[in-house]
């Protein structure tokens, strides 16, 4: 593979605009950030645009297809918070530049008949965000991450040694992080549902912490909230939104140092409003068919009495507070029934959200690159740093002061492979560098 410099761009790092004209490709890896181009590379010229770091997706339920298309958008990491993409299934999507990579949960630790099966019909047997019977996770043929149900764990518990018991199981199945579910049903319309004990909770927490991994929880109500705190869970990758948030509640997320993964997204999707406008963002149906429109312009519709300014109130609170805030949208499968959201570019129109919210296009973009790397302990990803993952994403535009210009996509790179190519009436070959258009579409 031959270098790639890209020059004359505006450079957000993952945290900050740095100033460096000259970023340079060696293979999948960051050679060089500022300097002179080297002899022999192939030169983007790309004056007018900004590169960033490889957008990163804190909460999915993905297919291969799915990866396929987030990456296009320019999302070059999805972390999946239920599904098949253990480190063992996972085999063909780490090597593949044309997908984006993938770290996964499994599945999550709850009561029987608990959230999510009052998604399924009641049998529990499919996964947060998933449909029925045709869930993506569930084929046969190793195209989705394996090629049977064999090695997949359902962490079903309902007492404290039955959590425990689990953890190790999940670590040898190949979880990343361990989820809990921590869900009444009241948000989805299914109150009652069994709920994990505080006990529960903690002890699980506790045995994957002695273990070195990560925990998160799916909580969408203040109360939930409150049990995940008290039982030491790392993140929160929901934000309540069955009421407005109270000082307390702000203060207990804070104290504990857990992040949190609002998917506002997600949000209002259950308070009925769909992506209407996303989805007829040019930016966005270019890269869309039909069943992803579709699923764009329809919504959950759950939790229609819930607000949206409430959670865009809590949002700011929470990092008014220093709560570190991921970037993450709960996007599934295109199915209008879990409506609102479509891989990639629901994860800009979340951007969009934060800022509506109050945090500067800046600490949004870090909220989608450094931020979540540095809490899920991707080390090789979520900046612009020599010896990183060429994983990079360049857009006309300056998106640190108009967050909507993340979606005037030019070119991706994922692993140092770009994922458009240049138009050939562009490049050039002379003595010096070849230069090279970036050829979005």
């Amino acid at each position: 593979m031959s270098r790639t410099a890209i020059v004359n761009a505006r450079v957000f790092d993952g945290e900050e605009v740095i100033d460096a004209g000259v970023v340079v490709l060696d293979g999948p890896r960051i050679l060089q950030v500022g300097g002179a181009v080297p002899d022999g590379t192939d030169v983007v010229d790309a004056a007018g645009s900004t590169l960033l770091p490889g957008l990163i997706d804190a909460h999915v339920h993905t297919s291969v297809e799915a990866l396929e298309l987030a990456l296009t958008f320019g999302v070059t990491t999805e972390l999946e918070m239920q599904g098949m993409f253990t480190r063992p299934r996972r085999g063909q999507v780490t090597g593949n530049d044309r997908v984006a990579d993938v770290r996964s949960a499994g599945f999550g630790i709850t009561p029987p008949g608990g959230h999510p099966s009052e998604l399924m019909g009641g049998d529990g047997h499919d996964g947060d965000g998933a449909g029925d019977e045709e869930a993506p996770w569930e084929d046969t043929d190793g195209e989705d991450g394996g090629s049977s149900w064999s090695d997949v764990v359902m962490p079903f518990s309902t007492t404290p040694e039955e959590a425990v018991a689990f953890i190790p199981q999940l670590q040898a199945a190949g979880s990343d992080y361990i989820k809990f579910m921590i869900d009444d049903g009241s948000v989805e319309g299914a109150p009652g549902l069994p709920l994990l004990s505080d006990a529960t909770i903690a002890a699980g927490v506790a045995e994957a912490h002695r273990r070195g991994l990560l925990t998160v929880a799916h909580t969408l109500t203040v109360d939930a909230t409150a049990s995940a705190v008290a039982g030491g869970i790392d993140g929160l990758v929901h934000l309540f939104m069955d009421r407005p948030h109270t000082p307390e509640i702000i203060r207990s997320v804070a104290r504990s140092g857990a992040f949190v993964v609002p998917c506002v997204v997600l949000n209002a999707s259950m308070m009925g409003t769909p992506a209407t406008d996303l989805a007829a963002d040019p930016r966005v149906s270019s890269r869309l068919d039909e069943a992803w429109t579709a699923t764009l312009r329809s919504s959950y519709d759950r939790y229609p009495q819930g607000s949206l300014e409430d959670v865009l109130a809590s949002v700011k609170a929470l990092h008014d507070a220093g709560v570190d805030l991921l970037v993450g949208t709960d996007v599934s499968f295109p199915l209008p029934a879990f409506g609102g959201m479509a891989h990639g570019a629901s994860v800009h129109h979340e951007l969009q959200l934060l800022v509506r919210a109050g945090l500067t296009p800046l600490e949004a973009l870090r909220a989608a690159t450094s931020t979540p790397a540095r809490r899920f302990g991707l080390t090789d990803r979520g900046r612009i740093r020599e010896s990183l993952r060429g994983d990079l994403l360049l857009v006309d535009g300056d998106p640190t002061a108009r967050i909507s210009d993340t979606l005037n996509i030019r070119q991706v790179w994922r692993r140092g492979v770009p994922l458009f190519a240049p138009r050939a009436e562009d490049a050039v070959t002379d003595q010096g560098p070849r230069r090279l258009a970036a050829g979005g579409r």
